[in-house]
């Protein structure tokens, strides 16, 4: 059997450090130096590890973004989370429409629904037949029978989900959609914003995707890593890092032994692409820098740069086998 890891190969310096007892009290210890406090939190949401970092003169501001960033992630997962059998998103699923569809559903349809158009639905958020397919099958330790991934495949089609204020449905019997492709990306803006709105100096967000803005607690400017696979170390620093980014990488979830599938989907196909093995993208949103780092997986350097270009990012590739 496969065990998938997890999606994203990002490490963020010292939003990765955030996730433990003894990296929360360094950056107490480094803002300390500086006259500043800092605040860290951790916890798990969306199937993986998330951190909180916030820095500041006052702690108020910041213990009121660590509560309000934790509330802004529970809201994400209660709308689109396919981890809880409650979320709206798991109730559209299972039902074929809802009404009076949770904003933050709306919100990420509506962006996913977009980014499939411009994509030519090389992103398309209703892939979600294929996943207990390919479930099933990496679960018996082979790849899905053509004849049900055509089935399967059948299934899949952005175009017919309709979205209004009041409803979302599906056209057909059998449809269903994920929205792992924006939702974490999604969460980072929220709590981004939410620290802002708070009057936070200084933050380092890690939903799984990662947002920052202003400086480390120490004073310096936050970097980022970026690993070829999970758990090794980066081979690439973004230093400065401001704005947000997030990676697609095949090799961080495989579905086969060779590697040749993994949880990436080319919606056309149900199959996996091979036309580059890494993607990151960094955005003025998660939301889009989310999106956008799949997209591009799926239709290679050329037309994925141009596609980042629409939406104002930009995209740091890689073609080797990982």
């Amino acid at each position: 059997m496969i065990r998938p890891t997890r999606r994203k190969i990002l490490i963020g310096g010292f939003g990765a450090l955030a996730a433990t007892a003894a990296g929360g009290l360094a950056l107490r210890r480094l803002a300390g130096d500086r006259g500043v406090e800092a605040r860290t939190r951790a916890g798990v949401a969306f199937g993986t590890t998330v951190a909180l970092t916030f820095a500041g003169p006052e702690p108020e501001p910041l213990d009121a973004a660590v509560t309000a960033g934790f509330a802004a992630i529970r809201a994400c997962e209660a709308a689109a989370s396919l981890f809880r059998a409650d979320s709206a998103l798991s109730r559209l699923n299972r039902d074929g429409r809802l009404d009076r569809p949770d904003p933050h559903l709306l919100r990420l349809t509506r962006f996913a629904l977009d980014l499939a158009e411009a994509s030519d639905g090389a992103f398309d958020p209703t892939v979600q037949p294929l996943w207990p397919l390919w479930r099933q099958a990496v679960d018996e330790d082979r790849r899905p029978a053509p004849e049900d991934l055509r089935t399967a495949v059948a299934l899949v089609g952005w175009r017919d989900v309709d979205v209004s204020d009041d409803r979302i449905a599906f056209r057909r019997p059998g449809m269903a959609m994920t929205l792992n492709g924006v939702l974490q990306g999604y969460a980072a803006d929220l709590v981004v914003a939410e620290a802002r709105r708070l009057g936070v100096p200084d933050a380092f967000v890690d939903t799984g995707e990662f947002g920052a803005y202003g400086a480390s607690p120490g004073g310096a400017p936050w970097r980022l890593g970026l690993a070829r696979a999970a758990g090794a170390a980066p081979d690439r620093v973004l230093d400065p890092f401001t704005g947000f980014a997030s990676t697609s990488a095949g090799a961080g979830t495989p579905l086969s032994r060779d590697g040749q599938d993994h949880h990436i989907f080319d919606p056309r196909t149900g199959r996996s692409p091979h036309l580059v093995s890494e993607v990151t993208a960094l955005a003025p949103s998660g939301l889009i820098a989310d999106g956008l780092s799949t997209a591009a997986y799926v239709v290679g350097e050329t037309r994925g740069r141009a596609l980042a270009d629409r939406f104002g990012a930009s995209l740091i590739m890689r073609r080797d086998v990982v």
